[in-house]
């Protein structure tokens, strides 16, 4: 059996930890394995392609000097998950992206009724219109809708990551919500 063979039979968690002992064929096959995934959570968060092209490169950069820290306590996708989304937050902070602050809170469902009602186009219309919708939102909102709505983290997860307060996601939130529905509104 060659080595690549081996490295792809091989779990994640071994991969790590033979990268972290200078394995690159064991990086190589972690990253064949994931840069997909970590480019979309960039290019969704950043509604960019080249700037998610480039924070995917230093997510690897990153992970290739973390590795190491990897103790698979929990699924290796979701501490990617994490460094990516840590990764991609620091880029905004210092980028300076401020979030405005304010106590209102918003529902998804009204969101899901005006994607729905676009059901006449078809179904890969309506996800380009919800894509290019999350892109045109300022990049306050789009990180909080992304993490909450897409990415399932609760409020307080995102004040956390994001340092701001729960009533600040909340608020970042609605908004986000509210600028999506009045964007495809105007698609329809």
């Amino acid at each position: 059996m060659t080595a690549n063979a081996i490295n792809n039979a091989a779990s994640d968690y071994e991969l790590a930890q033979a990268s972290a002992r200078g394995n690159m064929a064991a990086f190589e096959t972690l990253y064949e394995r994931h840069h997909r995934r970590v480019y979309s959570l960039c290019l969704r968060m950043v509604a960019n392609a080249t700037e998610a092209e480039d924070l995917t490169q230093e997510v690897f950069v990153q992970l290739f000097r973390k590795i190491g820290s990897f103790r698979g306590e929990s699924a290796f996708t979701t501490w990617l998950h994490r460094l990516t989304v840590n990764h991609v937050l620091m880029h905004f902070r210092k980028r300076g992206v401020r979030m405005e602050k304010t106590t209102e809170e918003g529902e998804i469902s009204e969101i899901q009724d005006i994607v729905q009602s676009m059901s006449e186009r078809p179904r890969f219309v309506d996800r380009i219109a919800l894509d290019k919708a999350i892109g045109d939102l300022p990049p306050g909102y789009r990180t909080v809708f992304v993490l909450h709505d897409i990415e399932g983290f609760e409020h307080e997860e995102v004040a956390d990551l994001l340092g701001i307060s729960v009533g600040t996601s909340k608020s970042q939130l609605h908004k986000a919500r509210m600028r999506l529905r009045e964007l495809l509104n105007k698609k329809i």
